[in-house]
């Protein structure tokens, strides 16, 4: 294999080398993706074995995305000090203790420590994902990697209802499912340590930061803080970004099908597929994205377009116009957008994060999501139970719009960065 410096990566890697990376980080964050499921499709099995109410079996969900969210931000720093791929090695085996754990669970106690290692696991994986896609993968392919990236999100989702609760219908067992999923990631991690020469994000780093402290030495200028990045506001706006737009697909995942159900009287076994719709209509839209995110200079204008289709196509789902199956068909279809615009979103953020805090900015912003996920849930429900199935439509559209004006912000902050480099290059050639 090619030796791929981590601070020039990617200018050198061979379609082979990069099919090979991007299929591998694919495949490690739709395990993520799957451990966010581990435990909800096993709700009903859970309350019949334990007597457990859903508002207790909520704060696990709680648990798992708070531990996601704090240690998401921290983590970014990890992965920047001692590289990504030991970090990703010790998420997937997170994952597994976690499977192992919650099969042995014997109360609530069991299944919280299960909630709280899977929450951990899921903690470094965007900032792991993104800094080895960055550093290794080349820049005509990085769009694609993005877009692999977040397609396998989805299939992850999708993917954990069906193997938990037909594992346990098979065999009658959730704790069965439990201990098959832990397995599911002991695999995952074992095909990670087998092939980790394609996810070495380090290699050059060394002789990389000598050189940059040499430089600033002869300069005569102080390096910078490992935190001077939280000044920045692209950082925030970008967290705000996935705040908004998380809390927007919270509200898809968890209160359409009762939504529809409630506005249109369809039978929730129909109504139940519009997740799945959603999300298979995402990774479809993000195969595309991937081609507009390596080719747009202006990526916010895609996001805005594609966003703002989709806030359109919910607000008319909420308006009662439609029969009841067009405004199904029309929710599942407005996953297009999200998934198109969700590559040139992850390019954004690699062009506003400032050089050498790739991690750091990853870890921070994307905290954002898990923070949206805590947050939404609890108060679109609240809508949902006052009878407000309308707003339950209208508040998604709302969050899609308002995450759309931070991305403008960011994408309006790094065309004005990108004049004022060419400028500074005219000037000196």
């Amino acid at each position: 294999m090619t030796s791929i410096d981590a601070t020039a990566p990617a200018a050198t890697a061979t379609l082979r080398e990069d099919a090979r990376t991007i299929g591998l980080i694919g495949l490690a964050h739709g395990s993520s993706h799957f451990f966010h499921l581990l435990l909800p499709p096993l709700f009903p099995f859970l309350i019949h074995d334990f007597g457990f109410s859903y508002s207790e079996l909520g704060l696990l969900v709680s648990v798992f995305f708070v531990i996601s969210g704090v240690g998401q931000a921290l983590s970014g720093f990890i992965v920047d000090r001692v590289g990504a791929r030991p970090v990703m090695f010790f998420a997937l085996s997170c994952f597994a203790a976690a499977g192992v754990v919650a099969s042995l669970a014997g109360g609530y106690a069991g299944l919280m420590a299960a909630a709280a290692l899977a929450g951990l696991g899921n903690a470094p994986f965007h900032p792991v994902d993104f800094t080895i896609l960055n550093k290794r993968v080349s820049p005509q392919r990085l769009g694609h990697g993005f877009s692999v990236h977040g397609i396998s999100g989805n299939l992850g989702w999708a993917t954990a209802p069906v193997f938990m609760a037909g594992i346990t219908a098979a065999t009658g067992s959730w704790r069965t499912a439990c201990l098959c999923g832990g397995v599911l990631a002991a695999v995952v991690l074992a095909i990670m340590v087998w092939n980790r020469d394609a996810l070495d994000d380090r290699r050059g780093a060394v002789a990389a930061a000598q050189a940059k402290a040499a430089a600033a030495a002869a300069a005569g200028t102080v390096a910078e803080h490992p935190m001077a990045f939280l000044k920045l506001p692209s950082v925030w706006l970008c967290f705000s970004f996935f705040f908004w737009t998380t809390c927007s697909l919270s509200v898809i995942q968890s209160f359409a099908s009762p939504t529809l159900q409630k506005m249109y009287g369809l039978p929730l076994s129909v109504t139940s597929l519009v997740v799945t719709g959603y999300m298979l209509c995402g990774a479809a839209g993000m195969v595309v994205g991937g081609f507009l995110a390596g080719r747009v200079v202006r990526l916010e204008r895609t996001i805005t377009v594609c966003m703002l289709t989709t806030a359109a196509m919910l607000v008319v789902a909420g308006t009662g116009w439609l029969p009841g199956m067009g405004a199904m068909v029309l929710v599942a279809l407005a996953g297009v957008g999200t998934g198109l615009a969700g590559p040139s979103r992850d390019m954004l953020i690699k062009r506003a994060a400032p050089p050498g805090a790739t991690g750091r900015v990853y870890g921070t912003v994307y905290s954002g999501l898990d923070l949206g996920f805590c947050t939404a849930a609890p108060v679109f429900g609240a809508m949902l139970d006052a009878g407000m199935t309308s707003g339950i439509f209208y508040g998604s559209a709302a969050a899609l719009v308002l995450g759309v004006a931070s991305a403008g912000v960011v994408g309006v902050g790094v065309a004005a960065r990108a004049a004022q480099q060419r400028a500074a290059s005219a000037a000196t050639a």
